[in-house]
């Protein structure tokens, strides 16, 4: 695997939550910085060095209403 997909969407509490794709994986924090390396860390611990993706693709969702 070269690369694994997480979908990045806003927290109702604040914040951001990302869930992989394909994986296990959900992780969350304040900030996007400080979510990308919670990422990092989720994606070292869930695979071994050999299946570890080199990337991460970030998915960024984000719902909006406007008003006609």
């Amino acid at each position: 695997m070269n690369e694994i997909i997480f979908l990045i969407e806003e927290s109702t509490d604040g914040g951001y939550e990302a869930r992989a794709l394909g994986a296990s994986i959900f992780t969350e924090a304040e900030t996007l910085a400080a979510l990308k390396d919670a990422m990092r860390d989720a994606v070292r611990c869930h695979f071994s060095e050999e299946d570890r993706p080199r990337a991460i693709r970030l998915h960024l969702v984000r719902d909006e209403l406007i008003t006609v």
